[in-house]
């Protein structure tokens, strides 16, 4: 099994920004996608973004231009840097890794515990 802790989450106001890291810790695993879901009250868990080993992305629609997401292979990290953050970005935000690659929203098998961003308007 992998262990994800994220960091970061915070309350910010609009049109502000904030960081969320999130660190991965496995001896067996080898992880190759990385990435951020977000789930509102009331809403299923959507992909905000998720980066492969190779440093591939892929976005939601509505983030894009506004969220960069990064990792450190060697130390299992990722990170997503969240600017021009609207109301509706308020959610829990959950790391979440798998071995397999990214496909159509599906995320890997391994999540955090979720951090919460509040953007007030």
């Amino acid at each position: 099994q992998v262990q994800l802790v994220e960091s970061g989450g915070g309350l910010v106001q609009a049109g502000g920004s904030l960081r969320l890291s999130c660190a991965a810790s496995t001896r067996t695993f080898s992880i190759n996608r990385m990435g951020w879901y977000r789930q509102a009250p009331g809403k299923q868990r959507d992909l905000v973004a998720v980066i492969s080993s190779g440093g591939s992305t892929n976005y939601a629609d509505s983030v894009k231009g506004r969220f960069t997401i990064s990792r450190d292979n060697a130390k299992n990290t990722v990170s997503l840097q969240m600017n021009s953050l609207k109301p509706d970005d308020t959610a829990v935000y959950y790391c979440n890794a798998g071995r397999e690659m990214y496909y159509r929203g599906y995320p890997g098998a391994w999540w955090g515990q979720g951090t919460q961003v509040i953007v007030s308007s």
